[in-house]
């Protein structure tokens, strides 16, 4: 039987990139990074919902304000959705712009709360791969700076997925046709592939930040920087891989309405894997695993155990009786004898 793991130690030893990759596996494993996955994909789930009341809200607020798009929204639906079906939902659009303020504030109320949980658990996530000990502050004061953070991801993120918007789209192709050059194929791909670098950069630069900023206890941007640079990579890669599911599978009535959740929830929990494994990678750099937290050993207890008594054996003891009883009758033979003596 070939020996795999001396194979294993001895390619570990050679590559240093393969020593890397395990022990940075291991550090994923050990601190449960599926499990801080699965609850980022919960989370991340969950603060969609407010989201899109917010957009409900919004939308409302455009629509009211002018009253053609909203007539026109009402005859498309009329006609793609004939009788009682088209009017119960025009009465549905009607009434989500009649609420339009209260489906608002509460959409951002709950996406505020749930925002915040979302935070909270990939900033735990993220320091549990760091293996960070750091003292607990307030549940005000964590809140306010978790709602910082937030604040600071939300931005950086709609820039990203803006910018890959944008890099493969049409809005290029409208731009170049406005300024009169749009005949010029090579200016397009030009421009496209600048986008999707900058994209790409813009996804660098956020992650490199939420590896190294959003632990409890910030670290060090070097090892932060490489490890994200992995991740923007295969971040870039989801994205597209994204896309061409959606176009296969929205061509059905069942894949049209499952398609999309189900992709969306594998896309939130590789792309947390893929951040998470990138922070182990991150953690278990050399550098960084010299900088790391070493806990104390337990305190020594030292006990010192009394020898246990000497147990008599059964036969002892039933000669100590023995002797016990034939010297009591000796004596005893004795005494009456020295009694009768004296008469």
């Amino acid at each position: 039987m070939p020996d795999i793991k001396g194979f294993l130690e001895r390619r570990r030893a050679a590559w240093p990139w393969l020593d890397h990759v395990v022990r940075a596996a291991g550090r994923y494993q050990d601190n449960r990074g599926d499990y801080f996955a699965a609850g980022i994909t919960y989370f991340s789930v969950f603060a969609l919902f407010p989201l899109l009341m917010v957009a409900f809200a919004i939308g409302g607020f455009v629509l009211v304000r002018d009253p053609a798009l909203l007539d026109s929204i009402h005859d498309a639906v009329t006609e793609a959705m004939p009788g009682d079906l088209g009017v119960q939902i025009n009465e549905l659009i009607d009434s989500a712009v009649a609420a339009r303020a209260t489906v608002g504030v509460f959409g951002l109320l709950v996406a505020a709360y749930s925002g915040l949980g979302w935070m909270a658990n990939v900033r735990e996530a993220l320091t549990e791969m760091w293996e960070q000990q750091h003292p607990r502050s307030g549940f005000v004061a964590t809140k306010l700076h978790d709602l910082a953070k937030l604040g600071g991801l939300f931005v950086a993120v709609v820039a990203s997925i803006g910018l890959s918007v944008l890099a493969g789209g049409g809005v290029i192709g409208t731009v170049l046709e406005f300024l009169g050059i749009d005949d010029l194929g090579w200016v397009q791909s030009l421009v496209e592939i600048g986008l999707g670098v900058l994209a790409l950069a813009v996804t660098w630069g956020l992650l490199t930040w939420a590896i190294a900023r959003l632990p409890r206890e910030p670290v060090t941007l070097g090892s932060a920087a490489r490890a994200a640079l992995i991740a923007a990579v295969g971040f870039e890669i989801f994205k597209r891989v994204g896309v061409i599911y959606l176009q296969s599978v929205t061509g059905g009535p069942a894949g049209s309405t499952f398609g999309p959740i189900i992709g969306l929830l594998v896309f939130i929990y590789f792309t947390a894997r893929l951040v998470l494994f990138s922070t182990a990678w991150a953690a278990t750099s050399h550098e960084n695993e010299a900088r790391a937290f070493v806990p104390p050993p337990e305190p020594a207890v030292i006990e010192v155990a009394a020898p246990a008594p000497a147990r008599r054996t059964t036969f002892a003891e039933a000669t100590v009786l023995v002797g016990t009883g034939v010297a009591a009758t000796l004596g005893i033979g004795g005494l009456l004898r020295r009694h009768r003596a004296r008469r």
